[in-house]
């Protein structure tokens, strides 16, 4: 059914797969739109109530494909993936199911954009973490905004999307973007431990709780979420982009000038 992703369901279990492992999971308009999809079949589901997401291979994902935004042969429509994201980030907010994020090795841009809008992120301790657009001259999309400002506040938000900086596990873990800190090699079976754990708790009670307080955040994601899209189709027409994409695939880095 998909291309990019898995989607399977075991009793009460969903568990949804990254499925570009030679890219890293990258996420290119096709992965963007299925995950889109994929959360919103989920929405619909009512015997589902945990859904874990991971990446396959060696990353749970490397953010954006940035080779695919450079392709001259088939370059993405910003305005169209804008919109795959934001139907994305939105669906997976409001699920009525309790996400968990399982992360091993890299999570960056749009990857950790989606980590943090799950309810719990379980990370291996050697895992990679970086809110990382700044690096080609772009802003967060996926709800980065909105998600790092729920969990670390409005000040420190605007600190970690201006540094762009690459952060280990143990330091994201203090600074309240993990939840569970696990072995490398772990992510997934603990998720699954904590899976059952749910479980075994009165979870309809704890979907419930989640879906008054999301609901009532539903509004402000929904305007960030348009902000976002309106800005980052305006940051891929600067220079400033344009240098950051030249420097990435050149590996050098990049000389920016303010426009």
């Amino acid at each position: 059914m998909f291309q990019t992703i898995e989607l399977t369901k075991e009793d009460r279990l969903a568990t949804l797969t990254f499925n570009r492992p030679e890219s890293m999971n990258a996420m290119d308009d096709v992965m963007m739109e299925e995950l889109a999809d994929a959360f919103e079949e989920l929405k619909a589901d009512s015997g589902v109530q945990v859904v874990l997401i991971k990446g396959a291979g060696r990353t749970f994902s490397a953010g954006g494909d940035i080779k695919k935004m450079m392709d001259p042969e088939s370059p993405m429509d910003m305005g169209a993936v804008m919109q795959h994201i934001t139907r994305l980030s939105k669906a997976l907010y409001l699920l009525p199911q309790i996400t968990i994020a399982s992360i091993h090795g890299a999570c960056a841009g749009l990857g950790f954009s989606l980590a943090l809008g799950c309810d719990i992120i379980v990370a291996e301790d050697d895992s990679k973490l970086a809110m990382n657009f700044i690096g080609i001259g772009l802003v967060p999309d996926g709800g980065g905004h909105f998600f790092l400002k729920e969990r670390i506040g409005a000040t420190n938000a605007k600190k970690m999307i201006w540094g762009g900086e690459v952060l280990d596990a143990k330091t994201a873990k203090a600074a309240g973007l993990i939840d569970e800190l696990v072995p490398s090699g772990q992510a997934e079976a603990s998720a699954k431990q904590l899976a059952n754990a749910l479980f075994a708790s009165p979870i309809s009670a704890m979907i419930a709780t989640k879906k008054i307080l999301h609901e009532s955040n539903k509004a402000e994601l929904e305007h960030i979420l348009q902000l976002e899209s309106e800005a980052q189709v305006a940051m891929r027409s600067t220079k400033d982009h344009q240098e950051g994409i030249r420097a990435f695939v050149e590996k050098r880095p990049p000389v920016f000038k303010g426009n």
